[in-house]
Order: C-alpha cells, then sequence, then structure tokens
C-alpha cells in the first residue's frame, strides 16, 4: 500500500483570547485531505515556551477533533496511530488555545499519512 506522509509545523507566535477560544494561527496553513484519499494522524509533538499553561486544538472541518494541553515551558508528545480517518474533503489546522493576554512561542509538528 503506498502512503504518502503530510506535516503540520513550525515554530509561530500566538496571542491568548482564551483558553475556550482556540485561535487561528499566523502562518501555519491547513491541510485539506485529497479527494479520493483517506489520511490519518500519526502523531503531535508540541512545545509551550510561554509561562502559562496552552492548549492546541487540532481541528477538523471548523470543529475541535482533539485536545494537545502543554504546561508552561512544556512539551508534548502524542502518538495518534489509527485513531481515526481523515476521509477526502476534510479540512485540518491547528489553532492554540491560550488565556487571555498571554503571548508567546509554539512549537508545533502534526504527522499525519495519506493512504
Amino acid at each position: 500500500m503506498h502512503s504518502t506522509p503530510r506535516f503540520l509545523q513550525g515554530i509561530f507566535g500566538f496571542e491568548g483570547k482564551g483558553l475556550d477560544q482556540p485561535a487561528p494561527i499566523d502562518g501555519l496553513h491547513g491541510y485539506v485531505v485529497p479527494d479520493g484519499v483517506v489520511a490519518q494522524a500519526v502523531y503531535f509533538r508540541g512545545g509551550n515556551a510561554a509561562d502559562e499553561l496552552i492548549c492546541v486544538v487540532l481541528m477538523r472541518d471548523g470543529r475541535p477533533m482533539r485536545y494537545f494541553p502543554i504546561a508552561a515551558k512544556g512539551d508534548v508528545h502524542v502518538p495518534l496511530r489509527v485513531v481515526e480517518d481523515l476521509v477526502g474533503g476534510s479540512a485540518v489546522e491547528l489553532r492554540v488555545a491560550a488565556p487571555a493576554g498571554l503571548s508567546g512561542t509554539v512549537v508545533l509538528d502534526l504527522g499525519l499519512v495519506e493512504v
């Protein structure tokens, strides 16, 4: 079976709007699963350089799919092998939820595979 890896990754600044308000990340583009293909999230790694807890939210088609809390000045690695399929046409993006007014830097790496 042929598979193609895809990644949403980079180092990004953020400005918190509230832990209940995940905000888009400037400069991080989303991913749309091509028609006729199924994709699966394989892992998520993240780091938080801020002094307070933040939460990275994996969104699918504009709705929260998974939450990844990252402690102050902490990191997280979550294996996601075959948690669920993302069918063709699904739009995936990462957002940051942080306390209002908190600014900082987040390191993100979401690995996906198209099968």
